[in-house]
């Protein structure tokens, strides 16, 4: 069997065992590509994917930087590293993950949030503040940039801010809005309605 048919043969044994969550059979047949194959994507990929599935959170974070090591313009590898790091607690690294995302792709609002979160971590609020108004800009109806620049107006003793992005909140998402009133004991009344 030559290469190109073992290759097939092995991802289609893969994609087969992940249906009956025989996950660690298809990392031996995603090991088994790599040997054909050493800087396929969707293999790396799988890869990483698989060993977090698995719980083993170092060789999937070891995965996925050799992804991105191998496939240094793809926007989903550089993501999901950065979300491994921030998840392992490696801050600068993480922040620098995410940022090698938003260069590669300005308009990807998740990376603003995720590094909104790792700032916020590191509590470098007003660097936060941009990154969550970036992604509340691109991704306006989504809570979560909202509730999260709430809570850095709060940590940075700015409850009026927090008001007003509650006030926001309760025109779209209500339920976000309660929360953070009962979580900041601050509340914020409806936005009045244009007569």
């Amino acid at each position: 069997m030559n290469d190109t048919l073992a290759y097939l043969f092995l991802k289609l044994q893969a994609m087969a065992l992940l249906v009956f969550n025989r996950k660690a059979d298809a990392l031996q047949r995603f090991e088994s590509m790599l040997a054909l194959r050493p800087a396929d994507f969707y293999a790396l990929a799988s890869r990483a994917h698989v060993l977090a599935q698995l719980g083993r959170k170092a060789e999937a974070l070891a995965a996925q930087e050799q992804l991105t090591e191998r496939h240094g313009d793809n926007l989903a590898a550089w993501f999901n590293l950065g979300y491994m790091l921030e998840e392992a607690g490696e801050h600068a690294r993480a922040e620098a993950a995410f940022r090698r995302v938003i260069e590669l792709d300005p308009k990807m609002d998740r990376a603003w949030y995720g590094l909104a979160l790792v700032l916020i971590q590191d509590r470098r609020f007003d660097e936060a503040v941009a990154a969550l108004k970036k992604n509340t800009e691109l991704q306006p109806m989504s809570p979560f940039g909202w509730y999260q620049l709430a809570r850095v107006h709060v940590d940075r003793q700015e409850p009026e801010e927090a008001v007003k992005i509650i006030r926001h909140l309760k025109g779209f998402e209500p339920k976000v809005a309660a929360q953070l009133e009962r979580e900041t004991g601050l509340h914020a009344s409806p936005a009045s309605q244009p007569s």
